[in-house]
């Protein structure tokens, strides 16, 4: 049976990297982003506490279940898969200290495939290379967390409300203030239906179109983050739609700002999602947070979702407005839509491809978000764009050099648009090259600046030593 040994070392005292590992956050931080993983139920690190989820293999969507066992905390514990894909899986997390502010995990698995002859042939070729990339991931991501969070060591934990916390950014979000050690509270309508393996973490209820709260208590949060929203690319835009989606954002954005005025102990902090597409579709001039707003839809939707929000920062609420750009992960947004015409090289250019995509790594949407909370400094708006915006067509070569596919075959606009309608032109056709100066004034650092790394890490394509 072969054994798959994996050594990582970070800049960190043990005891933090095991609390993060023990956080309700890690598992979803863990997961690869380009494995399509449905986390279940993520249990802590106790004796027989059981993490499912479900796994893409291709078509086949299978069940995981691992139990934990052999739990000595600070430094060691063993899952066993009782169900899954696999022959056997059983995989040590050992945690080693190498100084004070230094450790490393030595990650060791015992497995085989379900037809066990097939195994040693198979593993160099498929479960080894994929092995590789996992652990080069789970790396990363655990050793950029913990830095993350160290750069805030010195300031209060804080109490902190979620609303959007089931969207793509949310999920993510709400994990590593998890794995921060911050106390989080979900945001929620009575339809919302939790991610299963945060179902029974706290939330308020509310009517957003009220302000009525329906469960729980506004009171006393250090910061709300307000993310909700229906999605600006899900659905064709007709004019019911159009009104959904300026609607969803004004209107409980409004009454969030006016709860917030009725409140004996209001947030310290509101920090409130805005988008680049306040600035309209602007060819290839420069943008930054002076930059004036456009006349399209989606400026006009921006303008009056910022305009639904300014009296917090009137009743004294520091208030930050995060535009954000084309956040770049497969499990969602433009990159997944972009995927499968790559793969079959059908991802030439789109419309000529001169357009300016300002894009945004998920790691950086979250540690900016981060550093936007926790740094009393920052006030106003910040637009959450890399630093090097790229046109449609560079964006179309680099995905297709990362996936090893040609991406010449163009898409042209008046395609586009019979397929898409003016959803085509407002999220495809038009542009803004945008630039996140105040940002990086503030002291942000970028953990991706260019896009290509971005790609190789969100993709599982990185280039192992």
């Amino acid at each position: 049976m072969p054994t798959y040994a994996h050594v990582a070392g970070y800049d960190a005292p043990v005891e933090d990297v095991w609390a993060w590992y023990d956080s309700p956050g890690a598992f979803r931080r863990i997961m690869p982003e380009w494995e399509g993983i449905r986390p279940l139920e993520a249990g802590r690190l106790v004796d027989n506490a059981t993490t499912r989820f479900r796994v893409s293999l291709g078509p086949l969507r299978p069940m995981w279940v691992a139990r934990h066992y052999g739990v000595v905390p600070g430094e060691v514990f063993n899952d066993v898969m009782e169900k899954g894909p696999f022959g056997k899986w059983d995989h040590e997390h050992r945690f080693v200290s190498t100084g004070a502010t230094s450790s490393e995990i030595h990650d060791t698995i015992q497995w085989k495939l379900p037809l066990h002859p097939l195994t040693f042939w198979t593993a160099p070729f498929t479960v080894k290379g994929r092995m590789d990339q996992m652990f080069a991931y789970r790396t990363v991501r655990v050793q950029e967390d913990l830095k993350r969070i160290a750069m805030y060591a010195d300031r209060p934990k804080q109490r902190v409300l979620v609303s959007g916390s089931t969207g793509l950014i949310g999920m993510q979000l709400c994990a590593f203030l998890q794995a921060a050690g911050h106390e989080v509270v979900r945001l929620v309508r009575p339809s919302t239906t939790l991610p299963p393996d945060a179902s029974d973490q706290p939330c308020v209820v509310w009517n957003d179109q009220t302000g009525e709260v329906l469960e729980g208590s506004m009171e006393g949060f250090d910061t709300v983050i307000h993310l909700a929203g229906a999605g600006i690319g899900d659905k064709r835009w007709n004019a019911k739609r159009k009104a959904l989606i300026e609607t969803s954002r004004t209107v409980p954005t409004e009454q969030l700002v006016q709860l917030f005025t009725r409140l004996s102990n209001p947030p310290k902090t509101f920090l409130c999602g805005s988008a680049i597409g306040f600035y309209g579709n602007r060819g290839e001039e420069v943008l930054d947070e002076a930059s004036t707003a456009g006349d399209n839809f989606l400026a006009k939707t921006c303008i009056a979702w910022e305009a639904a929000g300014a009296a917090a920062s009137e009743a004294g609420i520091r208030t930050v407005w995060m535009r954000t750009g084309i956040v770049t992960t497969p499990m969602g947004g433009a990159l997944q839509k972009l995927l499968l015409p790559t793969l079959m090289g059908a991802g030439g250019p789109a419309g000529g491809g001169r357009q300016y995509y300002s894009w945004i790594s998920m790691d950086d949407q979250i540690y900016a978000t981060y550093h936007l909370m926790m740094t009393p400094d920052c006030e106003g708006v910040y637009n959450l764009t890399a630093p090097e915006p790229v046109t449609q067509k560079q964006y179309a070569k680099v995905l297709g050099k990362v996936l090893r596919r040609p991406a010449f075959a163009p898409a042209p606009g008046f395609a586009l648009k019979l397929m898409f309608g003016e959803l085509a032109q407002a999220l495809v056709l038009d542009g803004q090259r945008v630039l996140p100066k105040r940002l990086q004034e503030s002291g942000y650092v970028f953990r991706h600046e260019r896009l290509e790394p971005c790609l190789r890490q969100c993709l599982g394509k990185q280039k192992l030593r």
